[in-house]
């Protein structure tokens, strides 16, 4: 008996839905940009440095813990050393940014990240490692991050659409939301089964492969106006420029807030997580994952939107919320408190550094672009310095009360500003 090719038959509304939900996925932002072959690669290469750079850091602060018996004091000095040159080394960043190609310049600070990287890892594996040569190393790796940063950020608003800056920036720093998931994990798994060197190998490779990735784009060609003037020139125009403006000044100002009062949480969450929860490597990695799962979602969720108004109303309300989640985090004394406030604040961070460095570029002369970026790429290297003080606090009164301080500072703080710069919250 011949087969019987009958099928049950396909629902009309199926093919229709089918290709409706393919065609939303077409008219994405999202797709949109990913079409965009130079930004792919400008993608790539972020995924893979950011990569390294949060295997590099928890590697680092694991590794402070073990040479100085858990110490929260030196496990803040130690990130000071890598992050305090990007809030000065930043600004010759952006001049250079307005000066010379951005892949160039991008290429070569990695390449450089990745040699220093490779001798943190030789002087581990040797036992020659010290305090003090882990913090010297530190300062000439920050410096190779404050050269590339600016460029890194500036040169996605060469190669995308005006109207679509937003959601490159979003997609962008999606990227590195996602290595602070996946990174901080891997480093934990490969402490616990293997050693710090050898994640430190691994980083320096990636490093590399970060460099060469950047090779690849054809646009972003440099911007320039006017007579050409020295570096420091340069510099103190872009000063100028950024600080007059009602507009950037007040990005400025809620950028350097959060660095401060914010982001103490990651400098200290090392020794904040063995002393309330007595955490291993692996958990510890689990629960930097958990932040960046977090943030994660904020950044798609932002790159994925068309139109966003009242810009400004909404930064200061991310801000006051993101304080009082670091309190929240601080305070809890279980794994379930704390990855749901972990989530909360890796999503609040995301979208507001998003946000921020979005309306930074928005609001920019393209040729004073990367000296703009060179400030908001400041406060990366002020998150540790601001921990100082708090990681002072912390040996005397616990880790916990400390970032519970930080928290309500950021919270109080920004209020203030709300009410006392008011062109801030008519920022479209």
């Amino acid at each position: 008996m011949a087969q019987s090719t009958l099928r049950a038959p396909v629902p009309a509304s199926s093919a229709p839905a089918s290709q409706s939900i393919s065609a939303r996925l077409r008219q994405s932002p999202i797709f949109e940009i990913l079409l965009l072959a130079d930004f792919r690669w400008i993608w790539l290469g972020s995924f893979a440095s950011f990569t390294a750079m949060n295997m590099q850091m928890i590697t680092r602060g694991w590794l402070v813990l073990r040479l100085e018996n858990d110490s929260p004091s030196a496990l803040t000095w130690a990130m000071v050393s890598f992050a305090a040159p990007m809030a000065i080394v930043s600004l010759l960043g952006g001049a250079l940014s307005d000066r010379v190609p951005k892949k160039y310049l991008i290429f070569g600070s990695q390449l450089g990240n990745a040699a220093l990287t490779l001798v943190v890892g030789m002087m581990d594996a040797t036992g020659t490692i010290w305090l003090g040569a882990l913090m010297a190393l530190g300062v000439l790796n920050g410096s190779m991050f404050a050269l590339n940063m600016p460029s890194r950020q500036a040169i996605i608003s060469e190669i995308v659409p005006r109207d679509r800056v937003m959601n490159a920036v979003a997609l962008n720093n999606a990227s590195m939301n996602l290595t602070r998931a996946a990174g901080p994990a891997v480093a934990g798994i490969l402490i616990a089964f293997f050693s710090t060197a050898l994640v430190f190998y691994i980083v320096s490779a990636v490093y590399v492969i970060s460099g060469f990735s950047i090779l690849r784009v054809k646009g972003a060609g440099v911007v320039r106006s006017g007579p050409p003037k020295s570096v420091t020139g340069d510099i103190k125009e872009g000063l100028r420029y950024a600080l007059g403006d009602a507009t950037l000044r007040g990005l400025i100002i809620m950028a350097f807030l959060p660095a401060l009062f914010g982001f103490t949480l990651f400098a200290l969450m090392p020794a904040w997580a063995r002393e309330q929860l007595n955490v291993t490597s692996f958990d510890l990695g689990y629960l930097m994952a958990v932040m960046g799962i977090g943030a994660l979602v904020g950044t798609l969720g932002l790159a994925s939107m068309r139109n966003l108004g009242n810009r400004g109303i909404i930064l200061l309300v991310i801000s006051v919320v993101w304080g009082i989640s670091v309190v929240g985090v601080a305070m809890s004394a279980e794994f379930v408190s704390a990855i749901f406030f972990l989530v909360v604040n890796g999503l609040l961070s995301s979208l507001y550094m998003s946000l921020n460095m979005t309306l930074s570029q928005i609001y920019a002369d393209p040729d004073k672009r990367g000296r703009v970026m060179s400030l908001f790429m400041m406060t990366f290297g002020l998150m540790p310095i601001g921990a100082i003080p708090f990681g002072e606090f912390a040996e005397v009164i616990g880790t916990g009360q400390a970032l519970s301080i930080s928290g309500m500072i950021l919270t109080g703080l920004t209020i203030v500003f709300a009410f006392a710069y008011p062109h801030f919250r008519r920022i479209q």
